[in-house]
């Protein structure tokens, strides 16, 4: 058996029909749900370390909004160290960071203490979903990516909205603090298995057949190095300021599920905690959904449509218009059940845009698509940075009208229709400008 530089020479593997590549997928989707539960356990949480720590609403906000910043200033600066060094070296890193940082959130005795630890918390977050995609381009041939994205954040949105139900049960056995400890042992676990079985290169695997590798091959883009990014144009660009905006009008709304919500059944619909875990389950939930709906159904929207640009508009215009509306129907409904319902709708009408969104960065933004992709991202978690102390201050100044805050958020996702009217979501910008 020949080898060089540690890798297997083709001719010499088994000539079996291996299926090594769907560990990849199966490591993604479980650190996806990992990655869910450490962020959303805090929005659970949120009544018990105000108690404890004796911070207002808006400190609260704060707290909220350290996470969101943190994500979104580090996005582009973790994807990139992710193509300069692979993605095993820089997951296995912010992996283990978050995780610490995770833990370290049960130690915080005071405001600041928390912001900090909840502003570290995010910059490790931030490197997730990039290297992850990476590693599907690295791993997968063209064919299977798209279900494997669409696997991927179905189980990032389901394991955050069961987090809520898994944080009361753990909360009765143990306090926040040590609960956080117990979130972030799971990822250091996750971080050492991967790192042990994962290579960057799939013929530094050697339980991979020959014929996966060709399948894996025979497909895959090599790119050709590191490219210098038209910072310039991409400014410049309506194509990609539009998209931006939109994200930002989509993202605003939807960071209310995973920071305010649990306070707002506890306090505004005055539920239990447990029977406000339940219904803090139903966002999440039929967001991701409403991700797997739009990836069914694109492909009959563009068979009737016989136009990609066509087809991403209206499907982003129905899932901006079903998410104002039901969202604004979650306001005047009394029973706290159907209440959650209507928003649960709204979250899976705001999830259709998604897939449309992220598409078209890859076609707007051509070979500089990862760029696009991470500028929209940022923009996205910006307003995520807003949405919390927004949220806080209208609390404040109303004497906590909870339906206030509903009706910004159900405007603001109105705003993201007329964003998609002017936007060209399919010729690259180079070529539109």
């Amino acid at each position: 058996m020949i080898e060089t530089r540690g890798q297997m020479d083709p001719r010499f593997r088994r000539r079996t029909r291996t299926r090594v590549r769907y560990w990849v997928i199966v490591f993604a989707v479980t650190l996806a749900v990992i990655t869910y539960v450490d962020r959303v356990c805090i929005s659970q949480t949120a009544p018990l370390i105000a108690r404890d720590l004796e911070f207002s609403k808006q400190q609260m906000g704060y707290v909220f909004s350290a996470f969101v910043l943190a994500y979104a200033l580090f996005e582009i600066p973790s994807g990139y160290l992710g193509d300069r060094f692979g993605a095993r070296k820089v997951l296995m890193r912010i992996v283990v960071w978050w995780s610490f940082f995770t833990i370290a959130t049960g130690w915080a005795t005071g405001f600041t203490s928390m912001v900090v630890t909840r502003f570290m918390f995010g910059a490790g977050e931030a490197g997730c979903f990039p290297n992850l995609t990476k590693s599907f381009t690295t791993w997968l041939p063209p064919g299977e990516r798209v279900r494997a994205q669409g696997i991927l954040w179905m189980a990032a949105r389901w394991g955050g909205a069961f987090t809520p139900l898994l944080v009361v049960n753990v909360l009765k056995v143990m306090s926040w603090q040590n609960a956080f400890g117990l979130f972030g042992a799971v990822g250091v676990i996750w971080a050492v298995v991967f790192y042990i079985w994962y290579r960057d290169d799939p013929r530094d695997n050697k339980s991979i057949g020959a014929a996966e590798l060709q399948l894996i091959e025979a497909n895959r883009h090599l790119s050709s190095g590191h490219v210098n990014v038209p910072w310039g144009r991409i400014i410049r660009s309506k194509q990609v300021w539009l998209l931006c905006l939109q994200y930002f009008c989509l993202s605003y709304g939807w960071y209310f599920y995973i920071t305010w919500l649990p306070t707002y059944l506890q306090e505004g619909r005055h539920l239990s905690l447990r029977n406000s875990a339940v219904l803090s389950t139903l966002p999440l939930f039929l967001g991701g959904c409403g991700s797997f709906a739009c990836g069914t159904f694109y492909p009959i929207l563009n068979r009737w449509t016989g136009d990609v640009g066509k087809s991403r508009r209206l499907m982003a215009s129905i899932g901006f218009s079903g998410a104002t509306a039901f969202l604004l129907l979650s306001t005047t409904l009394q029973d706290a059940t159907w209440a959650m319902i209507a928003m649960g709708f709204a979250s899976f009408s705001i999830d259709l845009v998604m897939p449309g969104s992220w598409a078209a960065c890859m076609d707007v933004g051509g070979k500089y698509a990862g760029t696009v992709s991470g500028t929209m991202n940022m923009m996205g978690n910006l307003g995520g940075v807003v949405s919390p102390i927004v949220i806080a201050y209208i609390l404040k100044n109303t004497n906590n009208n909870w339906a206030m805050t509903l009706y910004l958020s159900a405007a603001i996702y109105f705003a993201g229709i007329f964003f998609w009217m002017f936007l060209d979501p399919v010729t690259p910008f180079e070529e539109a400008a």
